[in-house]
């Protein structure tokens, strides 16, 4: 073979990655506009007020007979998306990995989730319960398709430049998130220039998320490719498990490689608290600070805006100091700024700005680099199944942190108790991500290890 073939097989080679690399950016462009418009800003109180709508003289309403304060009952749907995506996620990791068939139910759990979305339309007068089964449907779907998406990585970048692939990938996200929270604040805020109502203008904004959901997620399907299944991931014709044997498999497999579980555990508890933040903070404003929706969506904007170059020069730091300390330090931050938002006194829109800027500037630079940080230490032909037990508390599918976030306003009565409670989530998951030696822990699944980690 002659160095002109191998010279334009390895152009070939560079081309199609950076194709690919194009299309996953796509995906975060196409899914983030959930997570900014649907579960930050509006399905929170929507549904919190929907709930309050149907409770009784007490303030509580029955799903299945069970008595929950209306108030709960937005952060304990969270919480039960998350346990039905606990089963799914490992059964359909180990499925992508041993059928090479990703794609496919990449495909399948984004569609499922855009449809569960744009059903939230229906949602109003006293359909509480209909609004918490769409939630769960929406959020376990979208913590399976995200899971799938992000164990594209490791094959579409090399070592060296996951931290800048992943740090794009979130900018793509944020800055669709900012597009169209622009759209929703002029929808909402002249809705009755529009002819709707509040409620009608809010179901409006949760329906076209989902439509937008499902059109971008076209372009990652079509320049993604497949991978045929690697030994490791075991024979394709291997009989399917069930979610919670799996899941036991692979908590069994991980054991052999302890730094890795070590490191994700440091990350299962800090992102608890980064989602249960980014999931809470619009009931936080709309409950407690007594801010109206107008207000809190040009809060989320602000901080879609910023994370943008948030991710991308925390990116850059990343590459001075290392993935590692930069995330450390984002966690310092993070309990900051809950103490802070603590403080923030009722009715001070200024005051909640502040805050979310300064969430903004740290959010999806410490989510970007946490998941290229896993990306080293995932063994290779394991990708999904490994990124399932990322994914178990990655975009807002945490549950101990709106459990807790519930549990605490159940007690107290006081959001504000609530979020103050979180600050703990950054405190253990600092201890516990600084104790990981990453470069071991990368050299130990057999991956290369870059200069700067």
């Amino acid at each position: 073979m002659g160095i002109d073939t191998v010279r334009a097989e390895a152009a070939d080679d560079t081309a199609d990655l950076r194709r690919q690399q194009r299309g996953w950016y796509f995906y975060d462009w196409a899914y983030a506009v959930y997570s900014a418009c649907v579960l930050t800003v509006f399905v929170g109180p929507y549904l919190t007020s929907v709930a309050e709508h149907a409770a009784d003289a007490d303030g509580y309403v029955h799903p299945l007979g069970i008595p929950v304060r209306a108030g709960s009952f937005f952060a304990y749907s969270v919480s039960l998306s998350v346990i039905l995506a606990v089963v799914a996620m490992p059964l359909v990791g180990s499925l992508a990995d041993r059928t090479g068939r990703k794609k496919p139910l990449f495909a399948a759990a984004a569609y499922t989730g855009a449809a569960a979305t744009m059903s939230l339309f229906f949602v109003n007068g006293g359909r509480y319960l209909l609004g918490g089964v769409l939630l769960v449907v929406a959020n376990a779907s979208a913590a399976v398709g995200a899971m799938l998406y992000n164990s594209y990585l490791p094959q579409i970048a090399q070592p060296e430049e996951r931290d800048a692939v992943s740090s794009r990938g979130w900018a793509f996200g944020y800055g669709a998130g900012a597009l169209v929270l622009v759209a929703d604040l002029v929808l909402y805020s002249g809705h009755d220039s529009f002819g709707l109502s509040e409620g009608q203008a809010v179901r409006v904004c949760l329906a076209t998320a989902g439509l937008w959901w499902g059109a971008f997620t076209l372009v990652p399907m079509r320049l993604l490719r497949d991978r045929r299944p690697g030994t490791a991931g075991g024979p394709a014709d291997a009989a399917p498990s069930t979610g919670l044997r799996q899941l036991a498999a692979t908590a069994r497999d991980m054991r052999r490689h302890p730094l890795t579980l070590a490191f994700l555990l440091a990350y299962l508890v800090y992102n608890d608290g980064i989602q249960t933040v980014v999931s809470q903070a619009s009931v936080y404003g709309s409950e407690e600070l007594g801010l109206g929706q107008s207000t809190l969506i040009v809060a989320v904007l602000l901080v879609q805006v910023l994370a943008v170059a948030g991710a991308l020069g925390m990116g850059r730091l990343a590459r001075k100091y290392g993935a590692q300390r930069t995330v450390l330090g984002s966690l310092v931050a993070w309990a900051a700024m809950l103490a802070v938002g603590y403080f923030v006194p009722a009715k001070a829109p200024v005051y909640f700005f502040a805050l979310a800027g300064g969430i903004g500037m740290i959010l999806g630079g410490s989510q970007a680099l946490s998941r290229s940080l896993f990306s080293h230490l995932v063994p290779p032909g394991k990708e999904a199944e490994y990124f399932s037990a990322y994914q178990v508390s990655d975009r807002g599918m945490s549950w101990l942190g709106p459990l807790l976030f519930g549990m605490t306003y159940q007690l107290t009565g006081s959001y504000r108790y609530a979020i103050i409670s979180l600050v703990a989530f950054f405190v253990i998951g600092f201890v516990l991500l600084a104790r990981v030696p990453v470069r071991r822990a990368i050299a130990a699944v057999g991956n290369p290890v870059p200069e700067k980690i």
